[in-house]
C-alpha cells in the first residue's frame, strides 16, 4: 500500500479546471476526495467521472466558499464519510477584471471575498481536523500575487493577499505538524473567467502540470517543505 492510500482530500472548486485536475491526480493516487463547486450539477457530475478514474472514491458537495457555514458543513460531511481529513487543496478562484476608476463594488467584494477571504474560511473550517492528521495545506494562487498588471487592482490584491496569507498560516501551522504550501501558476489553459481553452494555448500549463505538482508536495520526504512554488510556462510564444 502507498503512503497516500486511503488518506482524504478535500478539494475546492473542484468541478473543472486546476482543481478537477487535482482532484483527478488524487484519486488516482488511492486517496478519497471531496470536491466542491456552487453548480450542483457540475460539482456531482465531476465526482461521478472520479469514482470512475482511480481506486480512490468521490464525493461532490454544493458549497460556496464565501459561506463559511457552508464550508463547515461540508468539511463535517467529509468526515462524517471518511473518518477525517488530510489534505486541503484551496484552489476556488474567479477573475474579475477592469481598470480601478471602473471597477463595481461588486465586481471587487466577488474577487475578494472568492479569492482571499474564502481560503480562509476554508482553512478556518478544516484547520481542527489538518491538526488531528498532521495533513497538509496547499493554497492555488497565481503569479499575479508577484506580478501586477494594469486592470488587475481586484485580483491582484487577492492574490498578493494570499501569498501573504499562506506564507505566515505556514510558519503558525507547522508547529502543529500540519505543512502549508502555495502554488504560483503563470498561464494555465483552463475555463478561468468562462473561457474555454482553444488548442492555441498548448503552450500553456495544462490543469494536470498543477496536479502532478501537488503530488509532488505530498510524496516529498516529511522534513522538507516546500513553502512556494512559482511555476511558468517553460515556452511561451514570443511577443
Amino acid at each position: 500500500m502507498n503512503a497516500l492510500e486511503n488518506k482524504v482530500a478535500l478539494v475546492t472548486g473542484g468541478s473543472k479546471g486546476i482543481g478537477l485536475a487535482v482532484a483527478d491526480a488524487i484519486v488516482r493516487a488511492g486517496m478519497n476526495v471531496a470536491i466542491t463547486a456552487r453548480n450542483r450539477a457540475e460539482v456531482e457530475a465531476a465526482a461521478a467521472r472520479l469514482e470512475e478514474t482511480g481506486p480512490g472514491k468521490s464525493v461532490g458537495i454544493v458549497c460556496d466558499v464565501r459561506d463559511f457555514e457552508q464550508q463547515r458543513s461540508a468539511v463535517d460531511r467529509v468526515v462524517a464519510a471518511y473518518g477525517g481529513l488530510d489534505v486541503v487543496i484551496a484552489n476556488a478562484g474567479v477573475g474579475r477584471f477592469a481598470a480601478v476608476d471602473e471597477m463595481s463594488v461588486e465586481d471587487w467584494h466577488s474577487v475578494i471575498d472568492t479569492n482571499l477571504t474564502g481560503v480562509f474560511y476554508t482553512v478556518k473550517a478544516s484547520v481542527a481536523q489538518l491538526k488531528k492528521r498532521k495533513g497538509y495545506l496547499i493554497t492555488i494562487g497565481s503569479l499575479a500575487g508577484t506580478n501586477f498588471f494594469a486592470g488587475g487592482s481586484a485580483y491582484n490584491a487577492s492574490k498578493f493577499g494570499l501569498a501573504g496569507f499562506s506564507q505566515a498560516a505556514m510558519l503558525d501551522l507547522r508547529r502543529h505538524g500540519v505543512k502549508v504550501s502555495t502554488i504560483m501558476p503563470g498561464s494555465v489553459a483552463t475555463h478561468f473567467s468562462g473561457s474555454a481553452p482553444a488548442p492555441s494555448e498548448s503552450w500553456k500549463i495544462q490543469p494536470e502540470d498543477i496536479g502532478e505538482m501537488v503530488m509532488y508536495l505530498l510524496t516529498a520526504p516529511e522534513r522538507t517543505l516546500p513553502s512556494k512554488i512559482e511555476v511558468r510556462p517553460s515556452r511561451p510564444p514570443s511577443s
